[in-house]
């Protein structure tokens, strides 16, 4: 019988990384080629020949600027947060058990908005914090706020924890977005109140390669917690109860899977911004192509992530001549409709 199970389970796998490497692939290429600024596919091959393998193409300096620090450390940030919100998304959907569950229920994006807001605007730290320095530690303290008023307010391991957790999530958003609202109205003049408010609505128009080293570890991180836990996932579909009759440690596993889900968060909005919809729209479609079991639905949603998020910052690129606008901005103009139509079509299905 165990035999019989670990087949189907390590195919699965195997149609996954199968899969997944050349649609990545794909997508990390079209999202180089790409862009505001015109540059033939072949030279966008050569400078990354030049650069990976040394070829050794005569390429011009700007072009191999533009695609190999701009463009490629882009995508891959773009990817990679689009991956790692998309999980966080199926995670907080499956132990909360809500449907409207997003990696921002916790409060981390308005937190690590206002610990942005208070290096930049309010000077905290003396210029020897970063701004996204400053935006994780403002993330991990609306977290902490969040836990420490959900703990304190009660609720026990099943629904009306869920619950709880969400409504202190509610209560932390809204606290840190008036602080942050306070600093800019209090603090800032009109090009660093833009400035913010540019980089609130999600902005990767300044990562670099220095970036793409913090989220890789932390999405690989999120999608390998997340892999190891499909099966405590499953039970938790049916609710904590179910899940605690299985023998699961319901306690430790909501502990572990939504402190990685919060801390993966945490890192990506510490960089990029607040981006919306991704974590919401994306598990919510996928359990439409693949099903509510977790082992399909864990890799689906992070390669399905990854792959808009590419799509949806080549279109905040092109989409106005001369003008980049923020990726927010276009997650939640598809994302908005997406949804709609997603939950049109429940309503039909019940």
């Amino acid at each position: 019988m165990s035999q019989a199970v670990a087949m189907p389970r390590h195919r699965s796998a195997l149609h996954w990384a199968v899969l997944a490497l050349p649609v990545l692939l794909i997508a990390l290429m079209l999202g180089t080629a790409l862009g505001e600024t015109r540059i033939p596919f072949d030279v966008v091959l050569k400078v990354l020949a030049n650069k990976l393998f040394g070829a050794g193409y005569a390429v011009d300096r700007i072009d191999t600027g533009i695609v190999w620090n701009y463009r490629l450390a882009r995508a891959l940030v773009a990817a990679c947060c689009g991956a790692g919100l998309a999980l966080a998304g199926v995670v907080l959907q499956a132990l909360l058990r809500n449907a409207l569950a997003d990696p921002y229920l916790l409060g981390i994006s308005a937190g690590a908005s206002t610990g942005a807001v208070a290096v930049t605007v309010v000077g905290l730290g003396g210029g020897a914090i970063s701004m996204s320095a400053g935006a994780f530690t403002g993330a991990l303290m609306a977290f902490g706020f969040v836990a420490a008023l959900a703990h304190l307010a009660g609720g026990g391991t099943g629904l009306r924890a869920a619950g709880v957790i969400v409504l202190a999530g509610i209560a932390g958003s809204q606290l840190f977005n008036a602080i942050t609202a306070f600093l800019i109205a209090k603090s800032a003049n009109a090009e660093q109140a833009r400035g913010i408010m540019f980089w609130l609505l999600g902005n990767l128009s300044g990562v670099r390669w220095i970036d793409v080293t913090s989220v890789v570890p932390a999405t690989v991180i999120g999608v390998a917690v997340c892999l190891a836990h499909v099966r405590t996932l499953d039970a938790f579909t049916f609710g904590a109860d179910s899940a605690a009759s299985l023998g699961i440690s319901v306690r430790r596993a909501q502990v572990v899977l939504i402190g990685v889900a919060a801390l993966v968060t945490a890192v990506l909005v510490s960089i990029v911004g607040s981006i919306g919809f991704v974590g919401l729209v994306i598990p919510h479609a996928m359990r439409m192509l693949v099903g509510t079991r977790h082992g399909q639905l864990v890799p689906a949603s992070a390669l399905a992530g990854a792959v808009f998020l590419i799509a949806a910052d080549v279109i905040s690129r092109v989409i106005i001549p001369g003008q980049v606008l923020p990726i927010g901005v276009v997650t939640a103009l598809v994302g908005a409709p997406v949804f709609a139509l997603i939950l049109i079509g429940r309503r039909g299905a019940a």
